[in-house]
């Protein structure tokens, strides 16, 4: 009896910070994919200098990268699930870290561009396994609180990037914000190699039960809907228009075959799970809003409110720093309140705050801006541990890369069309022919028009959230 009680302590000392290094394994791959993706863009005008090029050629540094995770996650997902989540996320740890070398030292843009590419299905790896290997490693009731931990690192990097990026220009010159990647990237490999739990023994399926040709229409399908709203920098033409509908054909003969294959990337009778298909919905409106605030917020601030670069910059990094400072917080409440509830709040607080920056008149300045935005980053935060931890903490082992992925996936896809439609939703409602010259009023109508818009998608997925509670 006497020994019996160290023994116990002892044990639960071990297990404590064994989480604590996974939790930090993970949250490194998360800063890593998040930084990969904000870094770059500081440097857009400094490439096109560098390599002589227009600024829609060097716009694919960044669009070859968000293409790579948008097509691959959900494969890279269903990957995981056959190969060992643990195995291909070190796997796409080493992609990122050489690829980022790689771009450093690429001599020609489209040589870079082909290195963005590849870091680009490093970093949908990562994303698609970290979420998934919390409901490995970490205990069901502290899942929320590793998934808030997930969103802040996610935020910390998106916060970073543009200053990081900045500074490492400045300093050493372009090649500076890859370079800076290797080092991080070998630190995760090393930290993830040694604290995550290994993968579990048993049969594994074989490469024949990969759905290889679902895969490759998936990726095509999604990449022809990515284009569709990146080109054409807010005109629509013919060539969108022909990419949806290769969008819609590819959909529709992605379903028939997955409904015929022997062993389909994405099994559709999971979709009959209230939470995990309202989790998918809900994710795409709510990201949808999101990007809305990323998109929007600079021309309303600088025109409308007359704030020059260095203020805008300051207003827009509200945003992030407030989801970094919410994301741990937001998850112990979810641990505590349960997800399904705290879901329905982060909705509601984003509603509150898209109402109010939709009614709020200019005459509020910025105080009228930064408020709501806290308002809607806050219930943001709160949504997002909050549902990632009701569609990844029940699923099933054997499926929960996949998932993973599909989550991943449903927020890229929300960022994608957030950035056009909503974009689009401001040009009209602003009135105005050309968008850099309106009037600080026809501003002010643009953003009005654009978060009455998202207030009525935040409705849907308050509707979404009770139904799938109902069900």
């Amino acid at each position: 009896m006497i020994s019996k009680h160290p023994t116990q302590t002892d044990d639960a000392a071990q297990k404590k910070p064994a989480v604590t290094w996974v939790l930090l394994s993970l949250s490194m791959a998360m800063l890593l994919s998040s930084l990969g993706t904000s870094i770059t863009n500081v440097a857009l005008p400094t490439l096109a200098q560098v390599f002589g090029v227009s600024f829609q050629a060097v716009q694919w540094v960044v669009l070859a990268y968000l293409l790579a995770i948008t097509s691959l996650i959900v494969g890279a997902g269903r990957l995981g699930d056959m190969v060992g989540r643990r195995r291909l996320l070190l796997v796409g740890i080493g992609l990122f870290t050489v690829a980022s070398s790689l771009c450093a030292a690429a001599p020609t843009l489209w040589l870079l561009i082909t290195a963005r590419a590849v870091q680009g299905l490093g970093a949908a790896i990562l994303m698609a396994l970290t979420m998934a290997l919390v409901g490995e490693a970490v205990p069901k009731e502290k899942t929320g609180s590793a998934m808030g931990l997930l969103g802040t690192m996610s935020a910390v990097g998106t916060a970073l990037g543009p200053t990081l990026g900045g500074v490492l220009i400045g300093s050493w010159g372009w090649q500076a914000i890859f370079w800076v990647n290797v080092p991080l990237g070998v630190l995760t490999f090393f930290l993830a190699r040694r604290y995550l739990p290994m993968d579990r023994s048993g049969p594994k399926p074989t490469w024949a039960s990969f759905d290889g040709p679902g895969t490759l229409l998936l990726a095509l399908t999604l990449v022809a809907y990515a284009l569709a709203m990146t080109l054409g920098r807010g005109s629509f033409s013919w060539l969108n228009a022909a990419l949806l509908l290769a969008t819609a054909t590819g959909a529709g003969v992605f379903v028939w075959m997955e409904k015929r294959a022997a062993s389909p990337l994405i099994r559709w009778a999971m979709f009959s799970n209230p939470v995990l298909s309202a989790g998918f919905a809900m994710s795409a409106l709510v990201t949808t809003v999101v990007m809305a605030t990323l998109v929007v917020g600079p021309f309303y601030l600088s025109g409308a409110l007359q704030l020059d670069a260095s203020r805008v910059g300051l207003v827009m990094s509200t945003g992030p720093v407030v989801a970094a400072l919410t994301g741990v917080p937001a998850g112990r409440i979810v641990d505590r309140l349960g997800a399904h509830t705290m879901s329905l709040c982060g909705l509601a607080a984003m509603l509150v705050g898209a109402t109010l920056l939709g009614l709020l008149p200019m005459a509020w300045g910025v105080a009228g801006y930064v408020l709501p935005l806290i308002v809607v980053t806050a219930g943001y935060a709160l949504f997002q541990a909050a549902n990632n931890t009701a569609v990844v903490r029940d699923v099933q082992a054997d499926r929960r890369g996949v998932v993973s992925g599909l989550l991943g996936l449903s927020r890229n896809l929300g960022l994608i069309t957030g950035a056009s439609v909503m974009g689009a939703v401001f040009v009209a409602g602003s009135g105005a022919t050309e968008i850099t010259t309106a009037q600080p009023e026809e501003m002010a109508a643009g953003l009005h028009a654009t978060f009455a818009v998202a207030a009525g998608l935040l409705l849907v997925a308050l509707a979404l959230a009770v139904r799938s509670r109902a069900r």
